[in-house]
């Protein structure tokens, strides 16, 4: 199975028995938790894996984090740290038949007194009835299950699974930890890296936080007969991979978009025009520009402009329909309205704090006046009983209480007096009043 994080001292030379040398990428792998990169906050001693492995003791968890960022090796050297059996399944290749052996295979260990880690990677393609398949192990301590995936398992992982698993989350390697790479892989070889300081740290960036793909590309390039130092542009066409340009003082690819998005908030059109195309001409993905530029139409303008989402996407449909040099314009557009549009956090704000009054409150039921009645145990249980239909009531509003019993009104979004939220605040303020006149008060 392909290592995520790499590291250690493996000898360069060594063969499998019948494949060739073995990949760099494998060779690097970490030998122990320790030599592990990027993940200090959890396989450190402070942290909850290396808490785990102190104690003696593993529960199951679920790895979240990006590509290349170390899920498959931590969860092997989990299982060596602690002396329990390590088995493997990919829900990409494996079925019904494939977990009902691997169950089996891990009764029989643990009834002579040895335990399974069972690691599942890509865990979250398993579909929901298969990831049921799992809880009547782990809770029965069967195996201890670590599963590994790159998608949010609030969505992604039943309800049931995610409350006899704790997340953790791995951090996209950043610069230091794909820097340490670098050294071990030279050190492994015994020469450096055939470029230029500038290239080096352009190579770096590449890697986007994937520990993998930066190895991979180190291999290839150890393994051409470079006569000289290649500078960023020589990389990037010896790579086939469009390279950053770094300038004297070596700006990185997340200053410049830190810059940008600062540049945006402060409604600078002009040096907002300035940091976006240091990316661009830098070979920043044009794609990725418009991803941040997307986020920010949502997170920093809000409903104060509702285009300025339309208007982000409006840029992407238009670069994917022209490419480049063409479609780089409509970038340039998206980046302007955005930069001169009237500024708002209000939604994201209210995303915070809904999400947390969410995680407080737990499970509480919505008032059964507004629940649906489709069967006539839940009409005799009252759903639906006293609804009013809004679009009935004066002025198509009935002022009626929609929030769970126990839980009174909260107030999460607050828009502000700017562009089209002072409008949205006008409407919630005259709603707020008829509801005080209905009921009473």
């Amino acid at each position: 199975m392909a290592g995520d994080l790499f590291g250690g001292d493996a000898p360069a030379q060594r063969e499998g028995a019948a494949t060739g040398p073995v990949p760099l990428a494998e060779r690097l792998r970490p030998r122990t938790l320790a030599d592990v990169v990027g993940q200090e906050h959890l396989t450190g001693p402070e942290g909850t894996i290396g808490r785990m492995v102190a104690a003696g003791q593993l529960s199951s968890i679920i790895l979240w984090g990006p590509p290349g960022t170390g899920k498959t090796t931590i969860a092997r050297l989990l299982a060596e740290a602690v002396g329990m059996r390590f088995s493997a399944l990919s829900a990409v290749f494996s079925g019904v038949a494939d977990l009902r052996t691997a169950f089996a295979d891990a009764e029989k260990m643990a009834a002579a007194g040895k335990r399974t880690l069972l690691f599942v990677d890509e865990i979250h393609r398993f579909n929901r009835a298969q990831q049921d398949g799992f809880l009547p192990y782990v809770e029965r301590g069967t195996v201890v299950l670590v599963g590994a995936t790159t998608e949010n398992p609030s969505f992604a992982l039943n309800a049931a699974l995610l409350s006899r698993a704790q997340v953790l989350v791995l951090n996209r390697l950043d610069e230091n930890a794909l820097t340490q790479l670098v050294a071990r892989a030279e050190a492994d070889i015994g020469r450096s890296l055939p470029v230029t300081a500038d290239a080096r740290a352009a190579l770096v960036t590449s890697a986007d936080g994937d520990g993998r793909f930066l190895l991979n590309q180190v291999e290839t390039l150890f393994a051409a007969a470079i006569p000289g130092p290649l500078d960023p542009a020589e990389l990037a066409q010896f790579l086939h991979r469009r390279m950053p340009v770094y300038d004297k003082d070596r700006d990185g690819h997340y200053n410049l978009i830190s810059a940008l998005h600062k540049a945006l908030r402060g409604s600078d059109p002009q040096a907002s025009l300035y940091y976006m195309a240091r990316m661009l001409v830098a070979g920043e993905e044009p794609l990725y520009v418009l991803r941040r530029l997307v986020r920010f139409a949502i997170e920093d303008i809000g409903l104060a402009d509702p285009q300025a989402l339309v208007q982000c996407l409006a840029a992407r449909d238009a670069y994917q329909f022209l490419g480049s040099p063409e479609g780089e314009l409509a970038i340039v557009q998206a980046c302007l309205y955005l930069a001169t549009a009237p500024k708002s956090n209000a939604a994201y704000a209210a995303q915070k704090a809904a999400f947390a009054s969410a995680r407080e409150t737990g499970s509480l039921a919505p008032p059964a006046n507004i629940l649906n009645a489709p069967t006539k145990l839940m009409k005799d249980l009252g759903y639906g009983a006293g609804y009013a239909y809004d679009h009935d009531a004066p002025d198509g509003f009935s002022g009626a209480d929609y929030w769970p019993d126990g839980m009174g009104a909260q107030t999460y979004y607050q828009p502000t007096d700017r562009g089209f939220e002072k409008r949205i605040a006008e409407r919630m303020a005259w709603w707020d009043e008829q509801r005080k006149t209905r009921s009473g008060e």
